[in-house]
């Protein structure tokens, strides 16, 4: 069973239209200059995500805010690339903790006496105990 999410293409122009605040052929003139790209079925009807409606409420909002139709063009790009780049940012993080919990006989290091020491995981290193006495020579 396909399961339903944001990017899901759910909408048809009309409803995607109204969802936005907008008229239909305000969709079709986005996505001729590439500002939402909406997916197409065979027939080659749009169907629109609910990502693709709230891309379309920013660029109204951006709009009223008087922001040209190529500089909201250049927002929704960075902000696309910033979600894309986050996205990897978590999934490298995840893998990395994986690696670090699944690696066995991972090695970590200390500073001791003799410089870097290699330690075990889970292993502290050994502190000196004894007590020096210092006493100047007379």
């Amino acid at each position: 069973m396909d399961t339903v999410d944001e990017n899901s293409p759910l909408f048809a122009i009309a409803t995607a239209a109204e969802l936005a605040g907008m008229h239909a052929q305000t969709l079709r003139q986005y996505d001729r200059l590439g500002l939402v790209v909406p997916q197409r079925t065979a027939g080659k009807s749009r169907r629109y995500s609910m990502r693709d409606v709230v891309q379309l409420r920013e660029i109204g909002r951006l709009g009223g805010e008087g922001v040209s139709l190529e500089g909201i063009k250049r927002i929704l790009e960075l902000e696309n690339q910033v979600t894309s780049l986050q996205s990897r940012v978590r999934e490298l993080e995840r893998a990395l903790a994986d690696e670090l919990v699944n690696r066995p006989g991972a090695r970590v290091f200390a500073a001791g006496e003799s410089g870097v020491v290699p330690l075990r995981q889970g292993m502290r290193p050994r502190r000196q105990t004894a007590v020096v006495v210092w006493r100047p020579e007379r």
